[in-house]
């Protein structure tokens, strides 16, 4: 590594210490020797020590000076503070004392300078130290390693790791985290190989590693085989493994065997439970994120902010107001309101839960907002069809002079496209690569599709997938297809749909596309050949479904579901909403059936959509005047659409639903667009 030729003399040449005054002028070895012969000395350094433990780094100094010339040693506690209470001036300022001192050979000083410097991002200072260092010892290239990798200067760090003439596992350990941090996972996996074959024995921290680096590939056979090792170093019982490991198992998809390693666990804490919660809600076992928050509880521990942003998240999936603004009282009441990933979760919950209004309060209360939080709030506007809104909030967010970030861009596409801001969407596209110099995923072209798709540029959607420089999945197939049906373009939906079932041969919905395409043109023998070739490769269509949330218990409906206790009542009452609506000038569209029935048959089955079927049953369970919020698995076919526009006339009432899309709302016989505004300031 190359040395920096500078005159030792001007090495941090900094003015007398502005807060640190030496009132002592000259010291004898007498006097040294009166303090390190006292029998007070460890009582002293213990009440030194304590003072620097609650960052009171000049008390601290002025009040044992003495004691830090008579053992310069001491200065490490000095430093230790400087970097828990992020004081870059105040360690600039020691090492002065401590070069004039005349300590600035001791390695051990050195080695908690040079952990300052780069525990505080000072990445020059630390490698102008470490050049200039008379003697290293493993300690000193550890820390330079990691100061390397913490600041993504990874061939410097691997350069060095060559040249050391000697290693311990805390420098294999660096080497390895920081290869996972770089998002090298096989890499990190090839050198723990490598690190067992020298002979170096692992640690709870090398295992730790390790894992997570499994866990990021999904690799559960390589997982397995290191949990093998676990077992074999004894480290089957420590918390920090176990919970690697259980986190390891549920990421790759084995959340029994994750499980099971928790419950192996003798002492049971807080991060293990949270690991435990983040694995459920990984796998989408929400439901069970709720049990476990609740026996956590419980068994005593308190939530982190880990913690509420698991279980707040799965409230987001569950759609469940009531029990997330129940945990958002707790989040208060703990005194995690001001965490900023606690309230991007809370924007986002609000949001999915249908009550646009608390995500812009939880957002606007907010003093400290980082991208994430933007983010967030972003994606709720457009979530909720409010395209100009996320744009403005986008244009605030520049004012603030952030930069948006892939889930910023992905947001504002999003919106965008379900907004049919055609020409702002595909300029925020180029914004994102040329002016940002993002790369563009999978997801952001997705989104571009879906833009081009539902303003009719079929030609050109269908040449983006062909000619982007990423691996098209069945999911952006499926856009184009569903614009097909949008704009009736048989032609093409066929050829689309052969590609979606090339990748993914089992995929229903697009099966029932192509159906609802061949139906709209009542090409019913087509209809037909495609319901036979699910038959025959035994695919099933996904059921629609709806629920809603009454009094805290969630109520959930199938298309002519009559297995709710209200069946018969609610049966009664979407009679008489049907009657209404057509008095009103409500027609039925049976062109969205798909089945070659009678128009009796077809207007029952319309009247009889789980959603329908929903929104009966809360307007008979919800008092007058309160939002009726109803979440649906699959989209909001049109019959739908048009008949909760006349109920929401009938009825007077504020219908929010949640498709597998978007929110859609209405209120007063229309689909209303919120007029809500914040204070970004």
């Amino acid at each position: 590594m190359a040395r920096f030729r500078l005159p030792r003399t001007t090495f941090y040449c900094i003015p007398a210490p502005l807060i640190f005054e030496n009132p002592v002028c000259s010291f004898s070895s007498i006097s040294f020797k009166t303090h390190l012969q006292n029998d007070n000395f460890s009582d002293t350094k213990q009440q030194f020590a304590t003072l620097c433990s609650k960052g009171r780094i000049k008390e601290a100094f002025e009040s044992f000076v003495y004691e830090l010339w008579s053992e310069p040693r001491l200065f490490s506690s000095l430093l230790q503070s400087c970097i828990s209470t992020n004081s870059v001036f105040l360690g600039k300022q020691l090492h002065s004392l401590i070069f004039t001192s005349g300590c600035s050979s001791d390695k051990f000083v050195n080695n908690h300078l040079l952990n300052l410097y780069s525990k505080l991002g000072e990445l020059h200072a630390a490698v102008k130290l470490f050049d200039r260092m008379p003697r290293r010892n493993i300690m000193s290239c550890n820390i330079m390693i990691k100061a390397y990798l913490e600041t993504g200067n990874y061939e410097n760090a691997q350069k060095l790791f060559d040249e050391m003439p000697e290693r311990n596992v805390a420098t294999w350990n660096a080497m390895v985290t920081g290869l996972i941090k770089f998002g090298a996972n096989e890499e990190s996996l090839l050198l723990f190989s490598r690190m067992n074959v020298l002979g170096f024995v692992p640690d709870e921290y090398s295992f730790g590693s390790v894992l997570r680096g499994c866990a990021h590939l999904r690799a559960l056979v390589g997982g397995q085989q290191v949990h093998a090792y676990v077992v074999k170093c004894g480290f089957e019982f420590n918390s920090v493994v176990g919970c690697s490991l259980a986190h390891m198992y549920m990421k790759a998809g084995s959340l029994h065997d994750g499980e099971r390693i928790i419950k192996w666990m003798p002492n049971c804490n807080l991060v293990a439970w949270n690991t435990l919660m983040a694995g459920k809600a990984q796998n989408r076992y929400f439901e069970g994120v709720l049990d476990h928050y609740c026996m956590m509880k419980m068994a005593g521990f308190r939530p982190d902010r880990i913690s509420f942003v698991s279980v707040i998240s799965s409230c987001s999936e569950l759609a469940t107001l009531c029990q997330g603004k129940q945990i958002h009282a707790e989040v208060i009441k703990a005194g995690a309101s001001s965490v900023v990933s606690v309230i991007s979760s809370l924007v986002s919950m609000y949001s999915k839960c249908g009550s646009l209004q608390d995500s812009i309060k939880a957002f606007s209360e907010c003093e400290e907002r980082d991208v994430v939080l933007w983010s967030s709030m972003i994606a709720a506007y457009g979530f909720h069809g409010q395209g100009e809104r996320a744009i403005e909030l986008f244009n605030d967010m520049e004012r603030e002079n952030l930069v948006g970030n892939e889930v910023t861009f992905l947001s504002l596409l999003y919106a965008c496209s379900h907004c049919g801001l055609k020409d702002k969407g595909l300029g925020f596209f180029d914004m994102m690569v040329e002016k940002y110099g993002l790369k563009a995923r999978l997801e952001h072209y997705t989104c571009v599709v879906d833009l081009l798709g539902r303003s009719g540029c079929l030609d050109e959607a269908e040449a983006m997938i062909r000619s982007m420089p990423v691996i098209a999945d069945a999911i952006i197939w499926k856009t184009l297809l569903s614009a097909c049906k949008i704009h009736k373009n048989e032609e093409m939906a066929r050829r689309v749909a052969e590609e979606v079932l090339r990748i993914d041969p089992q995929d229903s919905a697009s099966y029932v596309l192509l159906a609802g395409i061949h139906a709209s043109a009542k090409r019913w023998q087509n209809v037909s050949e495609v319901r036979r070739a699910m038959k025959d490769k035994t695919v099933k269509k996904e059921p629609g479904i709806s629920w809603v949330e009454v009094k805290n218990q969630v109520h959930q409906f199938r298309m002519g579901d009559e297995s709710h206790p209200k069946s018969m009542e609610i049966n009664q009452y979407l009679e008489e909403l049907t009657s209404e609506m057509k008095m009103r000038g409500y027609v039925p569209d049976i062109s969205s059936v798909l089945h070659d029935m009678d128009n009796e048959e077809k207007e029952y089955n319309l009247t009889h959509h789980s959603e329908k079927i929903a929104i009966a049953f809360a307007l008979l369970s919800i008092p007058k005047g309160e939002p009726i919020r109803v979440m649906k698995n699959l989209r909001v076919c049109g019959d739908c659409h048009v008949a909760i526009k006349y109920i929401s006339e009938i009825t007077n009432s504020e219908i929010i639903v949640r498709d597998s899309s978007r929110f859609h709302h209405f209120k007063n016989g229309d689909s209303i667009q919120h007029k809500f505004r914040m204070n970004t300031q």
